[in-house]
């Protein structure tokens, strides 16, 4: 096992994160270090594959709860290896595939009704009437049909 000898400042700086960032990561159980005598945090040089992961699945849009759900999964806690990797990404594929399907509907509807129940706009091209889509829910029911 390699020993805990990175700094945050060293961390950070290879991660390209702020000091913050990573307190903020080690807080929500997403990363963690150990103290050395003079109890500063040192890492071990997986982190950086560890926070690598979470750079990626963020910049995928997933949420930093989902991404410690994944981690959790992970026996004794370890960094993902490259198999590892392969299984999250494809684990999220549904989610993004559903939230670029919800976007593409967003743009197409930018300028149309959007099924919000506020009877504002002229050329809504179901005007809703009388709000008989708040039996379907809440907001813009349009957009969340699939």
């Amino acid at each position: 096992m390699q020993q805990a000898t990175w700094s945050v400042g060293k961390v950070a700086k290879r991660c390209g994160l702020k000091v913050s960032t990573l307190h903020f990561y080690e807080e929500k159980g997403l990363i963690r270090s150990w103290r050395n005598a003079g109890n500063q945090r040192r890492y071990k040089p997986d982190v950086l594959r560890r926070i690598s992961v979470i750079k990626a699945a963020q910049k995928m849009g997933i949420s930093l709860a989902s991404i410690k759900k994944a981690f959790a999964a992970l026996p004794d806690n370890r960094t993902p290896t490259m198999e590892d990797w392969q299984l999250l990404s494809t684990s999220w594929r549904d989610d993004i595939n559903a939230r670029i399907a919800y976007l593409e509907r967003l743009r197409d509807s930018l300028t149309g009704c959007i099924g919000c129940g506020c009877l504002s706009m002229k050329n809504c091209p179901i005007y809703n009437e009388d709000d008989k889509l708040a039996a379907e829910g809440t907001g813009p029911v349009i957009l969340d049909r699939k």
